[in-house]
């Protein structure tokens, strides 16, 4: 069903990350590691829960947020929140096929901060995903890939 698939995709990224930390339903990020790492999911699908002509065209929205605290309630602007930005795409194109439990059917795009907050915009087509993240790696894959664009990882010793 549509409205879980984000859901799933963050329990994906969690697995790949091996992540012990609960998800916390109003925090300004999805995915939280235990070492801190603050992880931003985005998930999208060519097909659909209803019948469809063609593939649906995927767009990501939802980067900038307003963050919410009890004590003072929703922050006035919206900014980027997380530290690295996962894009996950379900990308079976025939309903025949189509199985959102089997990974190999998954791609995952993941993006620092940096290069999200560059963009500067509240959307983002996986055109563009994929231009600034290059190709997509598999669920086998991603908590490396996560782990090599994090912004707050010590880059090597010049």
């Amino acid at each position: 069903m549509n409205n879980t698939r984000g859901l799933f995709a963050e329990f994906l990224v969690h697995r790949a990350l091996n992540s012990r930390q609960p998800r916390v339903e109003w925090a300004s990020h999805d995915v939280e590691t235990d070492d801190g790492l603050r992880v931003e999911v985005k998930a999208a699908a060519y097909l659909q829960a209803w019948e469809q002509r063609t593939p649906s065209h995927i767009r990501f929205s939802g980067l900038r947020a307003r963050t919410w605290s009890p004590d003072r309630g929703y922050a006035e602007a919206k900014t980027y929140n997380a530290d690295v930005y996962v894009f996950a795409v379900q990308a079976a194109r025939e309903h025949d096929a189509y199985d959102p439990l089997d990974t190999s059917q998954w791609e995952f795009y993941a993006l620092p901060r940096p290069a999200i907050a560059a963009l500067n915009t509240d959307s983002v087509s996986l055109t563009t995903v994929h231009t600034a993240a290059g190709p997509p790696v598999t669920f086998a894959d991603l908590g490396e890939r996560i782990r090599s664009v994090d912004p707050s990882a010590a880059g090597p010793a010049l």
